[in-house]
């Protein structure tokens, strides 16, 4: 056996332990497209299509490549992530093997060069600029707030913006309801467009999509439908569960997907959930939507939450105090169009009523929409939200230790937990490692001592209590 096919029977084995590890989706779209190269010195090297996916593995998947290599070969002592040099420039066909990110077992995949559009294509570009929708200006890359919840989004956009090839074929994005996915298919559009403004861009909805298509078929101009679709450089589809169950529109969108393709076109599709988990969606759409990048935006953090806020404040000049905007922070949790909006009523509020913005009078602002989330205080809730505003562990909620730095906030929980439940003093003191009720009665009037003499402790406890009680 030659010493490639060593290598490369090895390859198979450890992307098989890969592909266990991080799941279905993770290795269709990052580890699929690797190819083994060469092995030197105890250095083994790695190809990869893109300098994009190439810093995406280094960060991400080199360590355990290696781990794992050295295991079926304990001569591999390093891996090299390489961008393999291009080997073809020729159009993609219709199927699997030419798409960028589908798997090349004997030579690396190249990056695909996008083909201009013929100035003699039916339509032109008004007819392109008519069929799209407007662009909102704020939704631009320098105003998306990038966080661990929506990284690999942001980059994946990013990279399809900034190349002159198609990166992956098309760049699925999805999330729930206002966690960014229009954000990021409006901030492409605008970043193609101030790159090369000759390149064709049509952004729409499914639901116009659907609209459109239904309207030639009532005119008898699905030709003029199919032209105009068909030739331009990069289509984006918003929402595309809409046409869930529209076997018709799912027929002509999978043909003009299909199109768009072949002719090495950018396609960008968002949607609320992944292609796999579209109902009412053909088989063969499901495949093809899944075949370039999925990208998954997950709910936001209390981190995320936080610097959208001071973004968005910085942004319209506002001087909130950041009280308030941590409170904010923690109790709108929804969704950023819903944080956004809060944002908004206070500072109209305070403008309008010249009334200073204060932890107070956002309460009273927000109050139905605060209602809105209103439960019962639970010590459960009351220790879990204390140890994270402290930086503690839960578990020190219950434990022997007595230094300052676990103690006081355990204080300060328990105190909270007899202003917001209804429990007993020894009711309180068991869910905290079964303490005396005496030990919680010392803690409550200690917290009031501090309040009384720390302004800035007493304001954490303030904040605390309005984060549980809304």
């Amino acid at each position: 056996m030659s010493v490639q096919s060593s290598l490369d029977q090895q390859w198979a084995r450890v992307r098989g332990r890969l592909k266990d590890e991080v799941g279905e989706t993770a290795y269709r779209s990052w580890l699929k497209p690797l190819t083994v190269g060469t092995l030197d010195g105890g250095q083994i090297r790695i190809l990869v299509p893109t300098r994009f996916m190439r810093d995406w593995i280094r960060t991400h998947y080199a360590d355990r490549i290696r781990a794992l290599w050295s295991g079926e070969n304990p001569g591999v002592q390093s891996v090299e992530i390489v961008v393999a040099a291009p080997t073809r420039t020729e159009p993609a066909v219709n199927d699997a093997a030419a798409a960028p990110l589908a798997d090349s077992a004997e030579e690396p995949v190249a990056e695909l060069v996008i083909e201009p559009v013929p100035a003699s294509v039916a339509g032109g570009d008004e007819r392109a600029d008519e069929m799209s929708a407007p662009l909102d200006p704020r939704f631009t890359f320098e105003n998306f707030v990038v966080g661990k919840p929506n990284e690999l989004a942001f980059a994946a956009a990013r990279r399809v913006a900034e190349s002159n090839a198609v990166p992956f074929n098309p760049l699925f994005l999805y999330g729930g309801v206002g966690l960014g996915k229009t954000h990021l298919m409006h901030a492409i559009a605008w970043a193609i467009r101030k790159k090369d403004p000759s390149r064709r861009v049509i952004y729409l909805s499914a639901e116009k999509f659907m609209y459109q298509f239904i309207r030639a078929l009532r005119f008898k101009d699905t030709m003029a439908f199919k032209e105009q679709f068909r030739s331009v450089d990069v289509l984006m589809i918003d929402d595309v569960q809409f046409i869930s169950g529209k076997d018709s529109t799912q027929e002509e969108f999978f043909h003009t997907f299909n199109a768009l393709v072949d002719q090495n076109r950018q396609v960008i599709i968002s949607a609320d959930k992944s292609p796999s988990d579209l109902e009412g969606m053909e088989e063969r759409l499901r495949s093809r939507l899944g075949w370039g990048l999925v990208a998954d935006i997950h709910p936001t953090t209390y981190e995320l939450r936080l610097g959208i806020l001071q973004q968005k404040a910085d942004r319209i000049g506002a001087k909130i105090p950041i009280k308030v905007l941590e409170f904010l922070a923690h109790k709108i949790t929804s969704n950023v169009r819903e944080l956004e909006g809060s944002l908004n009523r206070i500072v109209a509020h305070a403008e309008l009523v010249g009334r200073a913005i204060t932890l107070e009078s956002a309460q009273d602002v927000l109050h139905d929409l605060l209602r809105a989330s209103n439960r019962r205080v639970t010590i459960e809730e009351i220790q879990k939200k204390v140890a994270e505003h402290f930086n503690i562990r839960l578990a020190d909620m219950s434990s022997a230790r007595r230094a300052r730095a676990v103690a006081r906030p355990r204080q300060v929980a328990m105190y909270l937990a007899k202003q917001l439940t209804q429990r007993s003093l020894p009711e309180i003191g068991r869910k905290f490692g079964d303490r005396d009720h005496t030990t919680v009665m010392h803690a409550v009037r200690k917290v009031d001592e501090l309040c009384g003499t720390d302004p800035a402790f007493a304001e954490d406890v303030e904040l605390l209590r309005r984060m549980l009680e809304g």
